[in-house]
Formats: structure tokens, sequence, C-alpha cells
């Protein structure tokens, strides 16, 4: 089989056969539509002509069919061709006929996928932890515990342009959601999220923390009368008191999975699963 493969997984053969295969359907169905075009014609009796047409007409359906078949089987046969990474020698893997029994290749590209996120993930936390000064003093190594002062809290300080690019990504990675990013007061990021036409929300950020959070519906105003962000209003609903941003976009229109009501004391399903984000009433949840 090794002859005949075009990329791992993919037969040559059986590929060049389907070439010919489509070459021959085609055909067939131009036969087809050129016997209704031309209808019936060269015979003497009503009755001839119609039995002639009917006649051709079977036998150039006959012809798509068989060709649709062969065309079907020959799909069967090309295969896939796997996917391309830099797995050098790895991927004659691909070519093992048994994948359902066993799937080494795709788990090996599963591996060389989760070490890449890995290694990127890695880098940004060596990143972080770089900008912080963890030096300790020889005298505060030496104080006990009981006498060792209590460490007052501090905020991780990012690089405006780092918080930026990081809300960006998480942009690209929910369309359903909106981010609009300003910072009115020169350091501190403030973000409004619009999840479709169901809600809005506007978050405080300090650095990469969320200090605060308000959400309000699609319709409510979220700016004061000086065109600033509102981050101090409540919103009118309740229900937008209890919210968990990008699994709220059915809303509205997912029943709880527990008791299949849309509504529970003039509520929709608030709760959501950590796990799978199905939607939940807060006294269905338990």
């Amino acid at each position: 089989m090794a002859d005949g493969v075009l990329s791992p997984g993919v037969n040559l053969e059986a590929f060049s056969q389907a070439i010919a295969a489509i070459q021959a359907l085609r055909s067939s169905v131009t036969r087809v539509f050129d016997c209704l075009k031309d209808g019936m014609r060269n015979k003497e009796t009503l009755e001839g002509r119609e039995k002639g047409f009917v006649a051709a007409f079977q036998e150039s359906l006959h012809s798509v069919s068989r060709d649709l078949g062969e065309l079907e089987r020959l799909s069967n046969l090309v295969g896939k061709p796997s996917e391309n990474h830099p797995l050098h020698n790895s991927g004659l893997l691909s070519l093992d006929p048994v994948q359902d029994k066993t799937p080494l290749y795709s788990q090996l590209l599963q591996a060389y996928k989760w070490s890449n996120k890995l290694q990127y993930h890695a880098g940004l936390a060596s990143g972080l932890l770089n900008q912080q000064s963890l030096k300790r003093s020889a005298n505060q190594m030496g104080v006990s515990a009981k006498r060792r002062p209590k460490a007052q809290p501090t905020t991780l300080v990012l690089p405006p342009q780092y918080v930026d690019d990081v809300i960006s990504r998480i942009d690209r990675m929910f369309p359903e959601m909106s981010i609009q990013l300003s910072r009115p007061n020169g350091t501190s990021a403030m973000l409004l999220v619009t999840l479709g036409k169901v809600l809005k929300v506007i978050v405080v950020m300090r650095s990469l923390f969320i200090d605060r959070t308000i959400v309000k519906g699609y319709n409510e105003n979220v700016y004061t009368d000086d065109g600033k962000l509102d981050i101090w209003s409540k919103s009118n609903y309740q229900v937008f008191q209890k919210t968990w941003l990008r699994s709220y976009i059915k809303l509205f229109q997912a029943p709880c999975q527990r008791c299949g009501k849309f509504l529970q004391d003039g509520l929709p399903p608030t709760w959501r699963d950590f796990r799978t984000l199905e939607a939940f009433h807060d006294t269905c949840r338990q």
C-alpha cells in the first residue's frame, strides 16, 4: 500500500479511480439531460416514440445510479489525509488499518497539542512571576512564625498593553460576546461586555483582577448623565443580579435541566453547572 499513498492515509490508486468515476458520473448525468432535451424523436408512431423515450431515459438513469454507486465505493477506499504536524516519522502510524483498535496516531496528536498549550501557559506564568519581587532578607527568614508580621495583600501590577492583549484574546475566543475596553482613570481598565441581546456587564479591573462587576439588562442604561460608565447603580431586575456571563446567551430560552420549566417564582434558571454550563433554578440545583 506504500506505493499507492498520496499523503499519509490516502490511497493513490483509489484516488485516480475516483477521479475517473466522477468524470463518468458527469457524463451519465449529461446524457440524462440530453434525453430530456431531445424528447421523443425518430419514431413514426406516437406509441413507438413514447416507448423509445422511456427506454432511453431508464437506461440513462441506471447509468447514473451505477456510476454514483461506484464513486461511493471508491470514496471509502481513498482514505482521509492526516493532519500536517511536525511529528516526523510518527506520521506513518496513521497508515494503521485498525485505527479504532489502536488509535496511536490520534492520541499522539492530542498529546502534541496539549504539550504546546502547556508550554505557552508556562511561559506566561514565568513572565508574571519574574515581575514580582520574591526576595527575603536573612533577618526575615530568622523570625519565628508567631512573631512574623502578617503579609499585606499586594496587587499584581502588569503593563497596560499586556492586559489589553489578554482582553483582546478573550474577546476573540467568545464571538457571542463583545468587549469594549476603556481607561477613563488612566490605568484601571473598565470593560463593557455585551452578551447578545440579553444583558450588559460593566467590569472594573485592577490589572487582571476583577474589582467590581455590575450586570444590567440589554435595554437598561449603563451610562451616567455625563456619558461615563455607571459603576454604582444596580440593575432594576433581580435576574441580572445573578449572572454567569457567556452561558447566559440563552437565559430566557433554556429550561431547567431538573424540573423542565422555564420560570420558577418568576425567574428563569439562573444557576449554571461549572463543567457543563447546564441551566438550573436555584431550588433545583441541590
